[in-house]
């Protein structure tokens, strides 16, 4: 799935203001729930603050990877939060997070929900990228550069394959 398809511009919040990581949780939950109405946000949460009891989804560089499975999916949803004060969410390299983007998967994974997965975590790793969303100040502004970074990690991608 296309990241167009996966993070709609209304599943963005830039500069959000959240107390802890729980807080950041619920509203992860309150933006995935704009994109699957059928699906409550306590469910969502729930399957998110499960996930999390399984081992931290704090990655490292301030960013976290939040995410669950639902039931009555049919495909992957994603949201994206930019924090304007880090919040502790146990990272193994002890940085607070500001950066949190949030994807929720069918019960069942099928191949794509594994791309997807794959899609997201090789943009949170990508430096440029990360540096680029914190300097946003909207919303409509923060999807668009992870829209464009998305472009341009394909595109230096597809020229590294042709390359080797």
């Amino acid at each position: 799935m296309s990241l167009a398809q996966l993070i709609k511009s209304d599943s963005v919040l830039c500069n959000a203001h959240a107390r802890s990581k729980k807080h950041c949780l619920e509203i992860l939950s309150e933006l995935l729930v704009r994109d699957i109405p059928d699906i409550s946000a306590e469910d969502i949460f729930e399957s998110l603050i499960g996930r999390e009891r399984l081992g931290c989804t704090g990655l490292s560089n301030g960013v976290a990877f939040p995410h669950g499975r639902v039931e009555g999916l049919t495909t992957s949803h994603a949201a994206l939060i930019k924090l304007s004060d880090a919040v502790d969410f146990d990272s193994a390299d002890g940085e607070a997070v500001d950066l949190v983007l949030g994807l929720l998967v069918p019960k069942e994974l099928k191949e794509s929900d594994y791309a997807d997965i794959d899609l997201i975590t090789g943009l949170l790793s990508d430096p440029k990228l990360r540096k680029e969303l914190r300097a946003c100040n909207t919303s409509k502004e923060l999807h668009k550069t992870l829209l464009l970074g998305c472009d341009s990690l394909e595109a230096e991608q597809q020229k590294a394959a042709s390359a080797g």
